[in-house]
């Protein structure tokens, strides 16, 4: 074991010891994966985002689904699954209104 260690050290080369940090990006997405409903203040405060609904569009962007909730208390977000309408617009958008089908 020590010679492991000393022949490790005496070694030149790039060893990552450790964990890799997480980016931002990918800290506020597993965040969201959790399910529960992440505030604006949390996103600004927690995160230090210049631009929380930045954030939120460029991961509306890779795919996450994220609605927006509006009342009194501020803004918060939350992933849910999208609608029938909106699949069906996202359809039509790529592949063009399609014909009905008559027998």
């Amino acid at each position: 074991m020590i010679n492991f260690l000393t022949t490790l050290i005496s070694q030149k080369g790039d060893y990552i010891m450790g964990r890799q940090a997480l980016s931002k990006t990918t800290k506020i997405r597993n965040l969201f994966n959790t399910g529960a409903d992440v505030t604006w203040k949390t996103l600004r405060n927690k995160f230090d985002l210049k631009s929380p609904a930045a954030m939120v569009g460029k991961l509306r962007n890779e795919g996450m689904m994220i609605y927006e909730n509006r009342s009194s208390k501020g803004v918060s977000y939350r992933v849910g699954t999208p609608s029938k309408a909106i699949i069906a617009a996202g359809i039509n958008k790529v592949f063009g209104k399609q014909v009905a089908y008559n027998a």
